[in-house]
């Protein structure tokens, strides 16, 4: 079957190839026809190696398609159910889960280092446990989250991963209060998922921060009252604040740079959350005068900060209900065969979000 592989972590281009094949499929485990995957930026961390991921394998974790083939053992899914790729399933059993916190199991991240595919050569990863950059794919029956027959694939995907960090880190984890200000730090598309949650909790003031200008104006469409480059964040906060700061800032980049700057532009007794994947080296200074004198809440947003299952029907109902608009963030569309120029909409920031159709 064909999958984009990565050889080597550092390379910035995919090769599509049709010697791949899945492998790990029996008991608790599910194959899914990939039939619309979204290009993550998570995906391009993977492949530069800010995040940790062995090597080859398959990007991809924002997917959805088929139910081909069910093992022995799985119970709620059968062959022919139209499912997302959820890549942190819950396994319902570990502290984190009991507590209420299943975005925080470890259970997903223990598959990333078991294979599940195979090329001549020898083992293929998948990313993140999945690598949805395929036709196929084979994954514990958790990571297939059945949708209704109503929600189209490419949309089912950016469920599956974007809509539901960005969305959910500012109902979940911020709770943003109604009349509140707030600013968003880069706008790809979980950052204007961040705007649209900031949206729908009242925000009286939404300030979309992006070097591109074509992802400023997309921000404006999608629920920001103003849109600004970096370079004028500073004026922003002097004007719509007199200078204080915003209530609730979110740092959307993953880089210690952008978070200290978001720290910075965050009221004293606000809150700055974390919603960028950033790498283990990059390392965010903060005295502790400022730490206890600021009085700043600093929240990490781990994919939504919630039930991810719950979030899921979340953004289902919402975007049923013409609350949210998904289909807006999917800006461009390639065949897998062209996989390499979706990476190149993304990296120049052309994109919000790109759909691959396999």
């Amino acid at each position: 079957m064909r999958a984009a592989v990565l050889h080597e972590i550092g390379q910035d281009k995919l090769e599509v190839l049709d010697d791949v094949e899945t492998v790990g499929f029996g008991p608790g485990k599910v194959k899914i026809r990939v039939r619309a995957t979204g290009l993550c930026h998570s995906d391009v961390s993977a492949m530069n190696g800010v995040l940790p991921q062995p090597a080859p394998f398959i990007p991809g974790h924002e997917g959805a398609g088929e139910i081909v083939d069910v093992g022995d053992g799985v119970t709620g899914i059968s062959q022919g159910d139209r499912v997302l790729v959820c890549w942190l399933p819950a396994c319902g059993q570990c502290p984190a889960c009991k507590r209420g916190q299943s975005q925080l199991c470890l259970a997903g991240f223990m598959n990333a280092g078991t294979p599940n595919f195979k090329r001549p050569g020898g083992d293929v990863f998948g990313f993140a446990g999945t690598g949805t950059f395929t036709e196929e794919v084979v994954v514990d029956a958790g990571c297939a989250v059945p949708i209704p027959d109503d929600v189209p694939f490419d949309i089912a995907a950016l469920i599956g991963c974007g809509v539901t960090t960005g969305l959910g880190a500012a109902v979940n984890t911020a709770k943003v209060e109604a009349g509140s200000s707030v600013a968003v730090i880069g706008c790809g598309g979980v950052g204007i998922s961040a705007i649209q949650g900031a949206r729908l909790k009242g925000a009286a003031q939404i300030i979309a921060v992006d070097p591109v200008a074509s992802r400023r104006e997309a921000a404006l469409r999608f629920g920001a009252t103003e849109a600004v480059s970096p370079d004028e964040l500073a004026d922003a906060k002097q004007r719509i604040t007199a200078g204080e700061g915003f209530d609730y800032v979110f740092e959307v980049v993953g880089k210690s740079a952008t978070a200290r700057t978001a720290y910075e532009t965050t009221r004293r007794g606000g809150t700055l959350v974390i919603v960028g994947a950033g790498a283990m080296d990059d390392n965010l200074q903060l005295n502790m005068f400022e730490l206890f004198f600021d009085e700043k809440k600093i929240l990490p947003s781990m994919y939504g900060g919630g039930d991810v299952l719950q979030s899921y029907e979340r953004a289902i109902a919402l975007w049923r209900a013409g609350r949210i608009d998904l289909e807006g963030l999917i800006t461009h569309r390639v065949p897998l065969s062209e996989i390499n120029e979706a990476l190149d909409q993304m990296r120049t920031g052309v994109a919000l979000r790109t759909c691959i159709e396999i």
